[in-house]
């Protein structure tokens, strides 16, 4: 799909790998909607990306369907969405659980049932209401409408001690991946997910080199943390690729998360 005159939404745009990805679209001629908390700087992104700014909460689905329906109203059209919303470690007064401890206590099912709703229940409720508005683009010459991006991580896959219940969220979101694209496919409307490993966003943005060094011990090269426009590099090209649809893309460096 081509970026330049094309629309889109950032849910968790204000900062991070999703504000990267917002500010490499607006610089290849798209317009940007930026969706976030209404504590967070969205205001401020969106103004510096020409864009607008629509306070939300990812775990209110009706609010979440009349605002992005409102912010592709505003812009007049909808053909891409970028979704890294979501996380929640599943821990306990900040320790991580484990299925069941050794010392007999059990992983809290309600906590556990939260992450997987903030993470794979709100990034479906996302997707169906922005496939919906797109179904109604006037396709490209290919055929395309749309293009939806959500965020897993590499914990999909190697999921560490203490981490069921974000791997199993994350998980979720890269299983789907494959069979909405099947399901949007007739609609001309692509479905791609992207796992990071350990990227320098929120808290991990400042921490020393020491300890950035000890969590990317295990990559293959670079190893270091991410860089949020990374992430964006990776967005974009999915965008730009109309072969790229159903999978899941690993930007992680060659890491595989050690079983601690």
């Amino acid at each position: 799909m081509q970026i330049s005159g094309s629309k889109g939404i950032f849910v968790g745009g204000s900062s991070g790998m999703c504000r990267a990805s917002a500010e490499q679209f607006a610089s290849k001629g798209g317009t940007v909607a930026i969706l976030d908390l209404a504590s967070s700087n969205g205001a401020e992104v969106a103004k510096e990306l020409n864009g607008n700014f629509y306070p939300c909460d990812v775990m209110d689905y009706a609010l979440m369907d009349a605002t992005i329906t409102q912010a592709a109203n505003d812009m007049g059209g909808l053909h891409l969405v970028i979704n890294t919303a979501g996380g929640g470690s599943g821990s306990v007064g900040g320790k991580a659980q484990r299925t069941v401890g050794r010392d007999g206590t059990r992983h809290p099912t309600d906590i556990f049932a939260r992450v997987l709703e903030l993470n794979v229940v709100a990034s479906f409720n996302i997707n169906t209401i922005a496939g919906q508005i797109m179904a109604n683009n006037v396709p490209n010459e290919d055929g395309e409408r749309g293009v939806m991006i959500n965020t897993s991580s590499i914990a999909a896959f190697e999921g560490q001690v203490g981490q069921v219940a974000y791997s199993a969220a994350k998980g979720g979101i890269s299983a789907m991946t494959l069979t909405m694209a099947r399901d949007l496919g007739a609609l001309g409307i692509r479905c791609m997910t992207i796992a990071p490993s350990l990227f320098a966003t929120g808290l991990t943005a400042g921490m020393p080199d020491e300890g950035a060094n000890i969590l990317t011990k295990d990559a293959a090269f670079p190893r270091r943390m991410g860089r949020p426009e990374e992430f964006g590099t990776m967005a974009m090209a999915i965008v730009e690729c109309a072969m790229m649809n159903g999978s899941t893309m690993r930007v992680d460096a060659g890491q595989r998360f050690a079983p601690k």
